[in-house]
């Protein structure tokens, strides 16, 4: 059976001045989104299947979508592919200095983080 030609559409993301805080605290406050954003936050961009998590392609999927639609990410297609980066001036025009506290918090206290010796 010959595959479909339809195209899925492009993705959307929320202009700049839409991007709403409590969307984007959202967003990041699952450790998977965070995942993601850290390593989009080490490289600048990387195709959606490529991340080390460990969850279904469906829930993967959906973790992208809360990310872009928050404004956190930015997706584009390429062939059969999309690819996924993080709109940093975006989101430092926004909230300065946001992700990186965020980021450095998730080192401090997320999965893998030492304990204070406090």
């Amino acid at each position: 059976m010959p595959r479909s030609t339809r195209r899925r559409p492009e993705p959307t993301h929320p202009a700049t001045e839409e991007i709403d805080l409590l969307d984007v605290l959202h967003a990041l406050a699952d450790p998977t989104r965070m995942t993601i954003v850290r390593v989009l936050r080490a490289e600048p961009e990387r195709a959606c299947g490529t991340f080390p998590v460990d969850v279904a392609p469906s829930t993967l999927s959906h973790h992208f979508k809360v990310l872009r639609e928050s404004g956190v990410i930015t997706q584009r297609e390429e062939a059969n592919r999309r690819f996924s980066a993080l709109r940093t001036a975006d989101l430092e025009h926004r909230f300065p200095g946001l992700l990186d506290t965020v980021l450095a918090a998730h080192a401090r206290t997320g999965p893998g983080a030492t304990p204070d010796a406090s």
